[in-house]
């Protein structure tokens, strides 16, 4: 596929609306139907397209595997650091009261960033399979 000339261009046309609606969804998760995880999906999505076309070895220098590892390991921290720190001052886990002290005041951004962390780990963990099995075939 990767010397079809109609499916380069129209890969490189796609890749950027992917991760723009990818994005769409991340931030209108809090607001609709949608958030972190399926954010995560859907960009990843992008990337996998790009290697598809492009190839295995031009979707693995995009990100490298060890910029990947730790990508996902910082979606899980801050996922995680939300959780702990709410849980320190005085509430449950991802308590976001707890976090913010009322219901309306500042939850928007305490659940962004969950949903953001959450993102990145669902990105990372789909990209890192596909190489993963992609690589072995």
């Amino acid at each position: 596929m990767n010397q079809n000339p109609v499916f380069r261009v129209v890969a490189k046309i796609l890749f950027a609306p992917i991760i723009m609606f990818g994005l769409y969804v991340q931030f209108h998760g809090d607001f609709g139907p949608g958030g972190g995880f399926q954010a995560g999906v859907i960009i990843a999505a992008a990337f996998i397209l790009h290697a598809l076309i492009f190839g295995l070895q031009a979707g693995r220098q995009i990100i490298s595997a060890r910029v990947n590892l730790w990508m996902m390991v910082l979606g899980v921290t801050i996922y995680g650091a939300v959780g702990i720190v709410s849980m320190a001052k005085g509430g449950l886990f991802l308590d976001y009261t707890a976090l913010t002290g009322t219901v309306g005041s500042c939850q928007h951004l305490v659940i962004l960033a969950v949903a953001f962390g959450l993102a990145l780990t669902v990105n990372r963990f789909i990209l890192s399979l596909f190489h993963s099995l992609a690589g072995s075939v």
